[in-house]
């Protein structure tokens, strides 16, 4: 198999334009009055074709691995404490690919395609950390819910988790992420003891920039990594204020669990740009590494060619979609896009009639959980986490 590199994470031969163009400002204008007068989830509107972007969100799943060395290098310390810090470490690794890659490259967000139940992503990365491999699958449709699975077995480490969102209006755009990721990791110094497990939560986001037609993403409030070792990571969100603050903004802390003042690593710094680890609590501690998002080399996910993909795999599903964004040719973009929305339709009304259940190829809903759930639990205050879903 000849493979091309066409992904959403990186190098991609997709091009779309900056921000929104002079001619389309009116209807901006017009869409932003009706998401503000809109009631309930706006990922069921309709977008109007010159805000689409040419990605699927099953193609967002490859955003967790950009940096293959980053994501299994937990796996290859010894020390309990500084494996978590460099599952930390990973997490803030992929906030910039996976909120600010597609502002960087094309001027503002862009609305991604909406997945069709039983759309697939597949793909891998091959460099010094070996062969890195990705599924991922939209199990949902009603909520939308794209599951994924990334796995690198030589090093013994593997993610798996489902993401789907719920967003709403007030001032500007609100979207709350649901679902968590399970990573698990063969400890290096007793590979026949049973598999680490961390628990990760989302942070939940808002859009700024909307009333200029340049749309970009902001996190907020908190999220977690509770791990089966006994040491959570914390991180808060923040943002620029009217008066002080910078745009993208996080601070971070690892504890043991239960244990929230007795900080061992405190991570700060903007997830788009460049963060510093120190040891202990504050800025007074020693700096003991530091990651800079801007210049970290990223490897290249390597997807099938689209002669050579399932009709199911989402480049080649969406390809005329993809085209038409890219002329800008929006009265085809609409037209495509409908003729697969309405096949949708048609398949959910059928199997609705003869009582049947969409079977999906490579995830099932998960059994209840062992004790160890509760366990990870523990270490994410406040957080409603359902644990049949994974």
């Amino acid at each position: 198999m000849s493979p091309s590199l066409n992904t959403n994470s990186s190098g991609s031969s997709k091009d779309e334009g900056a921000g929104v163009s002079p001619q389309n400002k009116t209807s901006w204008s017009s869409f932003l009055k009706s998401i503000a007068s809109f009631n309930g989830d706006l990922s069921s509107m309709t977008a109007p074709p010159f805000i689409l972007g040419t990605l699927s969100l099953t193609e967002f799943s490859a955003y967790w691995t950009q940096h293959p060395s980053v994501f299994v290098a937990p796996a290859n310390e010894k020390d309990p404490a500084k494996r978590a810090l460099l599952v930390l470490k990973w997490f803030l690794s992929t906030l910039k690919p996976s909120y600010s890659t597609r502002n960087d490259k094309y001027g503002s967000e862009k609305k991604p395609l909406n997945p069709f139940l039983g759309e697939l992503f597949l793909g891998k990365w091959e460099d010094e950390a070996g062969t890195t491999e990705l599924v991922s699958e939209q199990v949902s449709h009603h909520p939308p819910v794209t599951a994924y699975c990334i796995q690198n077995a030589q090093h013994g480490i593997k993610l798996e988790g489902y993401n789907g969102q719920k967003a709403s209006f007030s001032r500007t755009i609100h979207i709350k992420q649901i679902g968590h990721a399970l990573l698990t990791i063969t400890p290096p110094d007793n590979p026949s003891a049973p598999a680490e497990t961390y628990l990760i939560t989302l942070p939940n986001i808002h859009i700024e920039g909307l009333i200029y037609g340049k749309p970009f993403v902001e996190l907020n409030g908190c999220t977690y990594i509770s791990s089966s070792t006994g040491y959570v990571g914390k991180i808060d969100y923040s943002g620029k204020g009217w008066v002080s603050g910078k745009k993208n903004s996080f601070t971070a802390t690892l504890y043991p669990t239960g244990k929230e003042k007795d900080v061992l690593y405190t991570v700060e710094g903007q997830w788009p740009e460049a963060f510093s680890i120190r040891e202990g609590s504050g800025k007074h501690g020693s700096v003991m590494d530091t990651y800079n998002a801007r210049t970290a080399p990223i490897t290249p996910l390597t997807v099938p060619a689209l002669e050579q993909q399932d009709p199911w795999e989402a480049n080649k599903a969406w390809e005329k979609v993809i085209t038409a964004i890219t002329k800008g040719d929006m009265d085809t973009t609409n037209a495509e896009k409908s003729k697969i929305e309405n096949a949708q339709r048609e398949f959910r009304r059928r199997e609705q009639a003869e009582g049947k259940e969409w079977e999906r190829r490579f995830f099932t809903r998960g059994e209840k959980a062992e004790e160890w759930w509760e366990d990870l639990v523990k270490g994410v205050p406040g957080e409603r986490i359902e644990s049949e879903k994974t």
